[in-house]
């Protein structure tokens, strides 16, 4: 029940719990409603937020999940029948995040091939074959060349020296006349290696060159070709975490012990790791998936503590009800353009004006995230008592 309640944690934030604390520091502007405003704001380039963790946390999720069904379906059905169930969901997904993306209502170029749902299906895909046909102690070395080659080929593998960020490119256009980025590019003969930069890096590089279809960032993507690779292992760590949940010679207080420790000692690793290789989410570095994992199995070790051992269940129920429709929630909220959005239809307009006017400024806005988060919560519960799911 921790795992579910964890990832409807994670959704929590994702489809509108930021408003509310954003709404919060519009009535009562302070140190600590700034701190978690900011918390709830993605790091432009490098560092690490609260929020830049909701999206590795769930990929990690991912990880600890298929431990659970695969290991069932192997046990059951024989790995043959895993493995087809790895490459349908997988194929499920993928297609409904083009679709997401936006389909096939743009021509060709201007569809994206990649993005957060096509890294959760490749992550699960790769995660998930591997489990089916390697030990632990495999998957550990796996893990670790995944983190270890990204950072290899990151530092050492020489890129064009130019910067594929608009300033950068207006700047050099105004030098040499040249208006098309392809041509500024090709164009650079000059060579460096070990940068990390916006724009500026092997991973970005490798998407302007052959990175099909439209990028999110114009000439790079932060779900692109190579960052993948370390995002695979984000999803690892994941599995390593379910594998020791599954794990019945282990006393349930040793499993938390270990969450924690694990947790802590890959935050101090990746901190370290950070003073060569910086902790960037939009290129997925090495550093920052040690400190996002690690993070990561602490708060799985939390909810495990609270949720599946000590019993306190009631308070986490509208959590698993969002977590065991994940997918849904999501998909449904991009649609809808947001839960606040539709809450706005209910209580924005004059009403949002009135609390504004008559009870303090910030206040129509809290109204409209409480609202929207309640309708969230009810279409959720809504699917959890008809028993219809679709989640990874």
């Amino acid at each position: 029940m921790s795992v579910d309640a964890l990832r409807g944690f994670d959704m929590f934030w994702i489809v509108g719990a930021e408003s509310l604390v954003t709404a919060l520091h519009r009535m009562t502007d302070n140190r600590p409603t700034r701190f978690l405003a900011n918390q709830l704001e993605h790091v432009d380039w490098d560092g690490f937020h609260f929020y830049d963790l909701i999206f590795p946390l769930f990929v990690f999720i991912v990880g600890v999940s298929l431990v659970f069904s695969l290991r069932r379906t192997i046990e059951e059905e024989g790995r043959a029948r895993a493995v087809g169930r790895v490459f349908r969901r997988t194929l499920l997904l993928f297609v409904l995040a083009i679709f997401y993306s936006g389909g096939f209502t743009s021509p060709w170029p201007n569809i994206r091939l990649l993005g957060v749902l096509n890294r959760i299906a490749l992550c699960y895909f790769f995660a998930g074959v591997l489990f089916c046909y390697f030990k632990p102690r495999t998957l550990a070395a796996i893990c670790a060349s995944l983190l270890l080659g990204y950072w290899a080929m990151m530092t050492y593998i020489p890129i064009r020296d130019i910067h594929l960020e608009k300033t950068h490119l207006d700047v050099l256009s105004a030098q040499t006349g040249i208006t098309n980025a392809v041509t500024l590019f090709e164009n650079t003969t000059a060579r460096v290696q070990g940068k990390f930069e916006k724009g500026y890096n092997l991973a970005n590089h490798l998407d302007f060159q052959y990175l099909p279809g439209k990028r999110w960032d114009v000439y790079w993507d932060p779900e692109g070709l190579l960052s993948t690779l370390p995002a695979i292992a984000t999803c690892l760590l994941g599995v390593f975490a379910g594998l020791l949940l599954r794990e019945p010679r282990i006393p349930d207080q040793t499993r938390v012990l270990y969450l924690f420790t694990a947790g802590i000692a890959c935050v101090l690793l990746g901190c370290l790791w950070n003073i060569q290789f910086p902790i960037v989410k939009k290129i997925w570095s090495s550093s920052f998936v040690l400190v996002a994992g690690g993070c990561s199995g602490m708060l799985l070790g939390l909810f495990y503590q609270v949720v599946d051992i000590w019993k306190w269940q009631g308070w986490c129920q509208p959590f698993v009800w969002m977590g065991m429709n994940s997918i849904t929630i999501y998909v449904t909220s991009n649609i809808l353009g947001g839960w606040r959005r539709l809450a706005q239809r209910f209580v924005g307009g004059d009403i949002r004006n009135f609390f504004d006017t008559h009870v303090a400024t910030g206040t129509g806005d809290l109204l409209i995230s409480l609202v929207g988060l309640g309708l969230a919560f009810w279409f959720v519960h809504f699917l959890y008592r008809r028993k219809i799911f679709l989640r990874v």
